[in-house]
């Protein structure tokens, strides 16, 4: 295995202010803009910063630009890498004098893993340590540990073991882990360890976490920024779990119309409590509008009038007749600890508006006392907007997996979220490199129709040079929202994702340009490696029904590493119960080993093909990725938990030569043209036959 070298800069001090994974993300940044327009000026720059999560919150695009002319004669002058670090350097230092003592702290609205300071929130840590010691006090592996101190390093030594994170996981998202994966001895060995943490860093991902810029070699080390940048989006996702119509079909109150539904639908969680706040707030008589969780809640009238509202049993109007903000704050946190509220910030974090705690803190009262009403007539129409069980599982899972390949755009809703075509083309650019012409792309936000038809089409007629199947299909039918064709059209862009992967590892280990790799070949993989395990089972296909017990996959895990499977876990998988804890287990097994995978066990009970195909080929790409006298083996029948274990490179900062995310399902090779094989879905539009591709 060759060695990382990693992004090298000349000048010794400009490298000693970043971590190689920032270095790897600016890097990254850097390149895209030259390969998009042969070069990178400093006019590009503003564009670039805004976006980045140390910036985001901190400064308008306009802003950036002017800092930069004040210090750039020419903003049309073309910088290279090393003066790209040096003007972030500068804007990071006018960041820090704009907001100091918070601008470092891991955020959850946008959840930062990248900082050059490396210095954190202290009440933000202090916050996540009351959480964790709430949640997990009863924990029967963790309750030795805790309540931890958080004026200590406490939480960062219990975290490098991998276990907290893996619970809290399973807090935030009851079920996404299967136990019985996670390696609870008292005493783990190197190789447990990094189990653990590549277990954390996938079931995270299929959680909605943005983990790009973490490998377990950092979860290992206990690195205080990124851990609680983690921490924080895990705590976000479970305080955000109720914001939806699924979950709280009540929230259809907070709008009047079908129009207004789907917009609804859209919005993430985040922007949902905004809404819900403001319709609170509106009713209450108060006159602002609430546009952040930060500057806009800092005196603490908003929280005055919105408990006095929801809960008027414990109000008075001593709140709202104090004059002193910090005296106001502490007036509206007793109030909400009388509705049962946890303490997620201090009057002082009220004051200073930090952004993290305070949407905790709303978050809470949200899921204590949300104030809206049955309207039955409503709620039913609001669940008759939801998706059916099986369409609500893809485009989870597909939103997810285009969440994990590291693009700009994060998706809250895959239906409406490339509507306008931008998050596709940036998916494609992804997976098969310079394949999008940007010059006549249109960057949200795009108020033309026309303007995002045009750039459907362009999806539409890149998914042909890819050989996708897609008779009578145009670019409106994805700016109309057409569920079917949508998730059609993802599910060949996942498959040619997944294949490319395993021809590039296979062109890469035999040195020349390797053929095509079909479906045929990994289902003929899977079954040679189980039958050369001296195992009996076997798949006649990708929907052999014989596969919903779960053994065949349990088998082929087992073949590929002998220890990864604990077999007297697993059951026969004869009743449904049986099946779904084997299902369960697979999910939790396979991303333990290394695969970064989105579904769910129900795909595996209900044998979905298209599922069972992703599942069986990252298994495969996993496998085909250790040395050669590793992978061909023979193992074990039972050899489970030896304390002996060859080491692999699992983690995001991946030391194997395809350079980075190959847990991200994403492609850093050239792609070249694939042919799909026979079980290539055809997508065909059957409400428009006669409709051809073009611009409308």
């Amino acid at each position: 295995m060759s060695s990382f070298v990693g992004v090298l800069v000349s000048d010794p001090w400009l490298q000693s202010q970043f971590t190689q994974v920032e270095l790897r993300t600016l890097k990254s940044k850097y390149v895209s803009v030259r390969t998009q327009s042969g070069r990178v000026t400093v006019g590009d720059l503003p564009s670039i910063f805004v976006k980045l999560k140390a910036f985001t919150e901190m400064f308008k695009e306009d802003e950036i630009r002017a800092i930069l002319e004040a210090s750039y004669k020419d903003m049309d002058e073309e910088i290279d890498f090393e003066s790209f670090l040096r003007a972030y350097i500068n804007l990071q230092s006018r960041a820090t004098a704009k907001s100091p003592g918070s601008k470092n702290s891991s955020s959850f609205l946008k959840a930062t893993t990248t900082t050059v300071h490396h210095s954190i929130n202290e009440s933000e840590k202090a916050s996540y340590v009351a959480h964790i010691n709430s949640y997990l006090a009863e924990d029967p592996f963790l309750k030795k540990y805790l309540p931890l101190d958080p004026s200590t390093n406490a939480l960062f030594d219990l975290a490098k073991d991998g276990v907290l994170l893996c619970k809290l996981i399973n807090v935030a998202v009851p079920g996404t882990i299967d136990e019985r994966a996670i390696n609870t001895k008292k005493v783990l060995n190197p190789w447990e360890r990094n189990e653990n943490h590549t277990l954390c860093l996938n079931s995270a991902k299929a959680i909605g976490c943005t983990v790009v810029n973490i490998g377990t070699q950092d979860l290992i080390e206990g690195r205080p920024h990124l851990l609680l940048g983690l921490i924080s989006q895990i705590i976000k996702i479970q305080l955000l779990a109720d914001l939806n119509l699924k979950k709280t079909p009540q929230l259809v109150e907070l709008v009047d119309d079908s129009k207004d539904v789907e917009e609804l639908l859209g919005l993430p969680p985040e922007k949902v409590l905004l809404k819900w706040m403001n319709f609170h707030l509106k009713k209450a008589g108060y006159e602002k509008q609430v546009t952040n969780f930060s500057s806009d809640v800092k005196d603490g009238e908003a929280y005055a009038f919105l408990l006095n509202t929801l809960a008027p049993e414990h109000s008075g109007p001593a709140a709202l007749d104090t004059k002193d903000p910090t005296e106001r704050a502490n007036m509206v946190l007793a109030h909400a600890e009388k509705l049962d509220c946890k303490r997620y910030l201090t009057p002082k974090d009220i004051v200073e508006g930090s952004p993290n705690l305070n949407l905790a803190f709303v978050a809470q009262i949200f899921q204590h006392r949300n104030g809206l009403t049955v309207d039955t007539k409503k709620m039913s129409f609001a669940e008759m907007m939801t998706d059916d069980a099986q369409t609500s599982r893809e485009e989870r899972c597909f939103r997810l997996w285009i969440n994990s390949l590291g693009i700009a755009t994060y998706v809250n809703n895959v239906f409406e979220d490339i509507r306008n075509g931008w998050v596709l083309l940036e998916v494609l650019d992804k997976v098969s490199p310079e394949s999008v012409n940007w010059k006549q792309a249109s960057k949200p936000p795009i108020k033309m129709p026309f303007r995002k038809v045009e750039n459907c089409n362009q999806v539409v007629k890149i998914g042909k040079q890819l050989n996708f199947s897609l008779v009578n299909v145009a670019g409106n039918d994805i700016v109309q929202g057409n569920k079917k064709l949508i998730l059609a059209f993802l599910w060949q862009l996942m498959r040619f994702t997944m294949l490319q992967l395993l021809k590039n590892l296979r062109s890469h280990s035999q040195g020349k340009k390797g053929k095509e790799i079909t479906d045929t070949d990994i289902l003929n993989w899977a079954n040679n490696k189980v039958k050369k395990a001296g195992r009996t089972s076997q798949m006649e296909s990708f929907r052999d029904k014989n596969l919903s017990n779960g053994i065949f996959f349990l088998e082929l895990l087992s073949a590929v590493e002998p220890r990864v499977v604990n077999w007297s876990v697993v059951t026969k998988g004869e009743t449904e119960e049986d099946k779904k804890l084997n299902a369960t287990y697979i999910i939790s097994v396979a991303r333990k080993l290394g695969c970064s995978i989105f579904l769910l066990p129900e795909e595996i009970i209900e044998v979905n093909q298209k599922m069972i195909l992703i599942l069986t080929a990252s298994i495969m790409y996993w496998s085909l990725q250790q040395p050669a006298e590793e992978s061909e083996s023979s193992p074990a029948e039972d050899s489970n938990i030896p304390d002996a274990s060859p080491a692999a490179s699992v983690d995001g900062e991946s030391e194997t030569p395809l350079d980075g995310e190959v847990y991200n399902l994403a492609i850093n090779d050239a792609a070249s043209d694939t042919t799909p094989s026979d079980t290539t879905p055809e997508v065909e539009n059957e409400e428009s036959p006669d409709k051809v591709e073009g611009k409308d």
